[in-house]
């Protein structure tokens, strides 16, 4: 048997361009290995072989390493992605990536979860840097914390394509109304937005954050828990005229003292 494993990958290594379709579907890893030498592989045998899910950390390795193959955008996607190419090489690989190829590879299931966060954080990083329209296309189809990025940055025409974002999520919304300097218009934007004012959370936050219209605050105060009202009553962040409408809300209610 070893014997015959050795010619596979004997043959392997020297096939003829034909054969060599058959023979990325190999499960043995030497078979693999030595295939990776054969002259006549091309690069679509080997994004067609990163397809496959069961290929080794080892095999995964050797073409990472080889660089004919990761000057190749979509081998360089596709090993990157993989959920078992070593952490050392997907890092390396996600910081070549263009920044498009970093939101589909940050919205697919089946990456590992460490890559998919490091991808956001890629592109978090070039948010500032990057041109308007791609911008509104980030605001439109990126994954969530990329979006809160977006929108706490206040581009008057991303925040309504960031809002209405289909994975953007509550926890987001929270984190941008508590950034320090978040611009009024986002603020406003978010206390008006049909799915984002529906929320309790939300609502709580909005109060709390002093670019809040007063008429937006008077119309959540009546609906806040009793314990809540006390809680944004001795917060110090709370502007005064906020504070006398709370104060003003907590003495209408029974129990309040």
């Amino acid at each position: 048997m070893p014997d015959e494993l050795s010619a596979r990958a004997h043959n392997a290594q020297s096939a003829p361009k034909e054969n060599l379709q058959a023979l990325i579907h190999e499960s043995d890893e030497e078979t693999l290995l030595a295939l990776l030498e054969n002259p006549q592989l091309e690069e679509p045998h080997i994004s067609q072989m990163l397809e496959r899910l069961d290929l080794s950390a080892n095999v995964l390795t050797a073409i990472a390493e080889k660089g004919k193959w990761t000057t190749s955008e979509g081998v360089r996607l596709r090993l990157a992605r993989h959920p078992r190419t070593p952490r050392r090489f997907a890092i390396a690989l996600l910081r070549q990536l263009y920044l498009f190829d970093l939101v589909r590879l940050s919205l697919l299931p089946s990456a590992p979860a460490e890559i998919r966060r490091v991808a956001e954080e890629l592109m978090i990083v070039r948010v500032p840097q990057l041109p308007i329209g791609q911008k509104l296309t980030l605001a439109r189809r990126g994954p969530a914390r990329v979006v809160g990025a977006l929108l706490a940055e206040g581009h008057p025409q991303a925040i309504k394509l960031a809002l209405g974002n289909a994975f953007l999520t509550e926890s987001q919304i929270l984190k941008v109304l508590a950034k320090a300097g978040v611009p009024e218009r986002v603020v406003a934007a978010i206390a008006q937005h049909p799915r984002w004012a529906v929320q309790y959370n939300v609502r709580v936050a909005l109060v709390r954050n002093s670019h809040t219209p007063i008429p937006v605050v008077l119309a959540f105060l009546p609906n806040l828990t009793l314990r809540d009202l006390k809680d944004l009553a001795e917060l110090e962040g709370v502007s005064p005229h906020v504070r006398r409408y709370i104060q003003k809300e907590l003495s209408r209610r029974p129990g309040a003292k």
